[in-house]
């Protein structure tokens, strides 16, 4: 594989009409910049005609390869599908919508040249919706706080890493109930956090991450990056374990006391209906929030020993076929 190649792999959903701009504009950006790259356009199973264009560029451009998942994985998964093709020396995903600017991919090439690993770009500001905004500062600030990980300011999405990374990643890491963004941090290599602005005229574009795409992306985050719910579950048990035995003997003190002595408080009918009622429902509802968790490690359990693929891309001699 050549020394320099840098490996840009568009992750493609619907692009038909995108896929041919951000050639033109990686084009004009790294050739300015005097950088060779490679384009892998990876499909991740739109059904309109973005992978045909995608071929069609394939043909007419000799630094392009187009690739389609056999069904929509979403773009983490399509990332370390596009991992596993790439031939650069360093590769870097970017979204079809041009979220990215073109710019920070030379900022990120040359601290790749300076001997940097692993590069984390991320926003300088968010100009999102006030509770997006919120909500996403909370879950990286909760993620910095609970797991092993440590997200600039804000979160990130992709990286720019070495090829060495990229060979890690498509050797030892199994693609499952997991991000390729939270994998890179977990590999360590002193990554280097690079700030940038959005560019204005990205701001208008709708996100195509529902919310069921987003629940589902923070779950395995925090379950794949985090012990310590199960931690918490622990400690929890441990500490109400340790009250009840304190009124189990406040209990059996006044139970001993009332037989030899007549204290109007010991022998007073015992009240508390409301109070009892309360309790079961906590302690129900603690039980059920704890047996929620451990599910939810336990699938993970359950489809990692599996052994299913995260992705699964389609051969292009069946291509003809469909």
């Amino acid at each position: 594989m050549p020394d320099k190649l840098l490996s840009v792999i568009l992750l493609s959903y619907y692009s038909q009409e995108r896929i041919p701009v951000c050639y033109q504009k990686l084009t004009e950006t790294l050739g300015a910049a005097g950088i060779p790259f490679e384009l892998v356009v990876m499909d991740d199973g739109s059904k309109d005609n973005s992978y045909e264009t995608a071929l069609e560029l394939e043909r007419n451009k000799s630094n392009v390869r187009a690739y389609r998942l056999s069904r929509n994985f979403t773009s983490h998964y399509s990332i370390f599908a596009g991992l596993s093709v790439c031939q650069g020396a360093c590769a870097v995903p970017i979204p079809d919508d041009e979220q990215q600017p073109y710019e920070t991919l030379v900022r990120m090439y040359r601290l790749w040249e300076s001997g940097e690993k692993i590069i984390i770009p991320h926003r300088a500001n968010r100009n999102d919706p006030a509770l997006s905004k919120f909500f996403s500062g909370l879950f990286y600030g909760l993620m910095n706080r609970l797991s092993d990980l440590n997200f600039p300011p804000g979160g990130a999405d992709i990286f720019f890493i070495d090829r060495e990374v990229i060979d890690i990643l498509n050797r030892q890491i199994h693609p499952i109930n997991t991000s390729s963004i939270s994998e890179v941090l977990r590999l360590g290599f002193s990554p280097c956090f690079l700030a940038y602005d959005r560019p204005l005229g990205s701001q208008g574009r709708k996100s195509r991450w529902t919310f069921k795409k987003k629940w589902r992306l923070a779950k395995d985050f925090f379950f794949s990056s985090s012990s310590f719910p199960i931690r918490l579950i622990t400690h929890t048990g441990i500490f109400f374990s340790f009250i009840a035995l304190l009124m189990v003997l406040a209990f059996l003190v006044i139970k001993l006391m009332s037989m030899e002595h007549s204290f109007p408080f010991f022998n007073a009918s015992v009240q508390g209906w409301t109070s009892l009622i309360i309790a079961i429902t906590f302690f129900s509802g603690l039980i059920l929030l704890s047996l929620g968790v451990l599910a939810e490690y336990i699938y993970r359990i359950y489809e990692e020993v599996k052994a299913r693929p995260g992705y699964i891309i389609r051969k292009k001699h069946d291509d003809s076929n469909s």
